[in-house]
């Protein structure tokens, strides 16, 4: 069995993509999944299952579509995925704080302009594309960033992100699976 861990785009922001996770976990049990579990209310999830990822996808997002009416980008990783990710992270001793640290993961079908996203940074803020994860450093918080604000115009793939606190909360979560 692969241990999973589901990433959301949207879910329970701002009023909108409403999905309470009691909901999530029962879709993803529906689905073929095991053993899942969620964590904070912004679609994250951990489960097991033995079907094909791709599947998967497909059927979460009918599913929450069934249910609540949208169909959320749905980005599944492995615990090994998700691990290499974190371990990707480009400024490791930086990160004493993991509150500045965010992991945006791409479908990698990545198109940036970087010239255009470097003259977006704050003086304290840093970025680095890989193939599968924008990792992003905001000292001072994503809330008011201007390179996060204008980043879809810039960045074209389907993106989710993730604070560094959380990916490291989920890979504890997926590696406790049961195999």
């Amino acid at each position: 069995m692969t241990g999973y861990v589901l990433l959301l785009r949207g879910i329970n922001v701002g009023g909108a993509g409403k999905l309470p996770m009691a909901s999530l976990r029962e879709i993803l049990i529906e689905v073929g999944g095991q053993n899942a579990a969620t964590y904070i209310q912004s679609g994250n999830a951990v489960f097991g299952s033995d079907r094909d990822r791709n599947d998967l996808v497909k059927d979460i997002q009918s599913a929450i579509m069934a249910a609540h009416g949208f169909k959320p980008h749905c980005l599944l990783l492995t615990a090994d995925e998700l691990a290499a990710a974190l371990d990707g992270n480009p400024w490791p001793k930086a990160e004493a704080d993991a509150k500045p640290m965010h992991l945006i993961f791409h479908d990698n079908s990545a198109k940036a302009d970087a010239a255009v996203l470097d003259t977006l940074l704050a003086a304290d803020e840093q970025w680095k594309l890989t193939e599968n994860v924008l990792y992003f450093r905001a000292p001072q918080g994503i809330g008011r960033s201007k390179f996060i604000e204008k980043l879809g115009r810039h960045f074209k793939a389907q993106t989710t992100a993730r604070n560094l606190r959380t990916c490291q909360a989920l890979l504890k979560m997926v590696q406790s699976l049961p195999s």
